[in-house]
């Protein structure tokens, strides 16, 4: 069986509206103003990830924003990212160009649900908010991983929007990346 493990860079106070600096946002580039070695912290843990992902399961913004970059790229994150089997959740995407994308159409808590089921490993969900959110609520979330960058924003989209319900976690693993990233590993406490 599949593991939904959500995972997302984001500042101390839960943003992870763009890190780039491309979309516009104000607070926007967050990600981009680290230093040296919190940039190589991060591509080990990219790098890491991947190679222990048995697909990417995106929201359609983050699926064209990764496809815009990494198909003509090489290296060994590259390799990996290109050749990992990717399924895109959208309901306006036409064919998914980037090899091995597969388009998850129809309602997203039942295709996912049958995505659990038929693969066996880590289904990564790489900073899809909206997917994220979906996902949550309806419990289909089995682990987090946040890579916390020390900057606070003050305003922007979070993580983590008004829930239902509570969702309980239980710290896996808490190491410090690079100078000053901090990358969190956190499970769902499900009722027994």
């Amino acid at each position: 069986m599949g593991k939904i493990v959500i995972s997302d860079n984001v500042s101390l106070d839960g943003v992870d509206q763009d890190p780039t600096g491309e979309e516009g946002f104000r607070q926007g580039g967050w990600f981009v103003q680290i230093g040296d070695k919190d940039r190589e912290g991060f591509a080990k843990v990219a790098l890491d990830e991947a190679l222990g992902a048995e697909a990417f399961l995106l929201g359609r913004l983050r699926y064209e924003f990764l496809a815009a970059r990494w198909p003509s790229r090489s290296g060994e994150l590259a390799d990996r990212l290109n050749s990992l089997p990717k399924y895109v959740v959208s309901t306006t995407l036409g064919d998914p160009e980037w090899n091995n994308s597969t388009l998850v159409r129809g309602d997203v808590v039942t295709e996912v649900s049958k995505l659990k089921q038929e693969l066996d490993g880590d289904i990564i969900v790489p900073g899809s908010r909206r997917l994220v959110r979906t996902l949550m609520e309806h419990n289909l979330v089995d682990e987090m991983r946040l890579l916390v960058y020390p900057v606070v924003l003050g305003s922007g989209e979070r993580l983590f929007g008004e829930a239902t319900d509570k969702m309980p976690m239980r710290l896996l693993e808490a190491r410090t990346v690079g100078d000053g990233l901090a990358y969190l590993t956190y499970e769902v406490v499900r009722e027994a």
